[in-house]
């Protein structure tokens, strides 16, 4: 071994050693904390028979459970079982409940008034404008912040609310200075 070597496996082995007395030598109890195997007795379980119960894990096997039907997400106890209507009084109905009524159809802000094709990508571009603001948009880009392009066509624009998931169409507009008379 070189000279180097066996200072460096020196200066190693010093290092080892202050940090096992440092160790050994705290108030605390050598720095070993937890329990050991020396610390407790090892006693069996007292079983009086060491078999399985088949019986019995057939009759929990059976058992139905019928809970309280509570709900555990609210803090008030359980509300009295209601009476039980005899079938012929009872109105047919009476017990749905109302569904509430569909939401209105999707409304899309502005108006969609010209596409155009990109020849090297293949893809199509609608313009559409709100106010004076113009949006030029491409199949998934967002308007608005709200809503979706999902379709271009050559009459109308398919857009998908971005919460709910319900779709529109806007049709195309012709600008109201661009009528043809012939």
């Amino acid at each position: 071994m070189s000279r180097r070597t066996k200072i460096y496996l020196l200066c190693g082995l010093v290092v080892v050693l202050a940090a096992l007395v440092y160790f050994r030598s705290r108030p605390d109890g050598g720095g070993f904390t937890g329990v050991t195997a020396a610390d407790t007795k090892f006693e069996p379980l007292d079983v009086q028979e060491p078999r399985l119960h088949i019986d019995e894990l057939q009759k929990l096997q059976k058992a139905e459970y019928t809970g309280s039907n509570r709900n555990i997400f609210i803090a008030a106890p359980p509300a009295a079982p209601k009476p039980k209507i005899a079938p012929e009084t009872a109105v047919i109905g009476a017990h749905l409940p109302q569904q509430p009524p569909p939401p209105p159809p999707l409304q899309i802000p502005g108006e969609f008034f010209g596409y155009a094709a990109q020849p090297r990508a293949g893809k199509r571009v609608a313009f559409f404008s709100n106010g004076d603001d113009v949006f030029v948009l491409a199949e998934g880009d967002t308007y608005l912040g709200r809503y979706r392009l999902v379709h271009i066509g050559n009459e109308s624009a398919d857009f998908e609310e971005i919460g709910t998931g319900r779709r529109a169409t806007l049709a195309l507009t012709q600008p109201p200075g661009d009528q043809n008379s012939n």
